[in-house]
């Protein structure tokens, strides 16, 4: 099925509806909020802003990332608008910028960013290569992308055996599904992924996050071509 821009915002806010972000970082099991910890220390530590940069997140949800960086100038870009309530909110009294829509319909100045952060957010996109060119777009040329995705295909493989062994009923695995991951368009190996990304990037490094021996998420730090 063709998804159009409306069917992609409504999409969205359904996510937003049925999976709190807020809750999902602050009240996940451990081993969820461990993950997704070590993802937005390696997206801090990778993204190295400066005082004063310019900062872009693609898909910014509830604001989680772009609150990381308190001493730059930020934009956050969301199709949901359930999101952007929530991001306003996180980000009060930060010098920032939220717009709402695709990427390339907010019409943002070609080479305005010296940092753009796409966290979990190409996997839910219809045109991943359309976003990814907005971005390269919108990349100042000494600029940095950092991205990452999710490793579905281990997810999804840990998910069934949780299920199949019955550890499903535990506590600490009863939200299994929290997250959102039944909303993903694309689901990509890495080197799917890789190829995907170098379209419009040099990839200068890719990581496993949380651990190379625990690849649930992958990120992949960026520069221009």
């Amino acid at each position: 099925m063709e998804l159009n821009s409306h069917d992609v915002r409504a999409l969205n806010d359904k996510l937003a509806l049925r999976h709190d972000i807020d809750a999902y970082y602050a009240e996940s099991n451990f081993a969820i909020r461990w993950i997704e910890a070590a993802r937005l220390r390696w997206i801090a530590a990778t993204a190295n802003v400066q005082p004063g940069e310019r900062v872009l997140e693609v898909g910014c949800g509830g604001g989680h990332i772009l609150k990381m960086f308190p001493q730059a100038e930020l934009t956050g870009v969301d199709v949901s608008g359930r999101m952007l309530e929530k991001s306003r909110r996180n980000l009060s009294g930060f010098r920032v910028n939220l717009l709402q829509g695709e990427l390339e319909e907010v019409r943002l100045p070609a080479e305005s960013f010296d940092v753009i952060v796409c966290s979990e957010v190409l996997e839910h996109v219809v045109d991943p290569d359309e976003m990814l060119r907005s971005m390269r777009r919108l990349l100042r040329p000494t600029g940095r992308a950092i991205i990452t995705i999710p490793n579905d295909h281990l997810i999804e493989s840990l998910k069934r055996t949780i299920v199949q062994t019955g550890l499903s009923h535990l506590p600490m695995f009863r939200r299994i599904s929290w997250g959102g991951d039944e909303f993903h368009l694309h689901r990509w190996t890495l080197a799917e992924a890789s190829e995907l990304i170098s379209r419009e990037f040099a990839i200068h490094r890719c990581v496993a996050i949380p651990s190379r021996f625990l690849s649930i998420r992958r990120g992949f730090q960026c520069h221009g071509k």
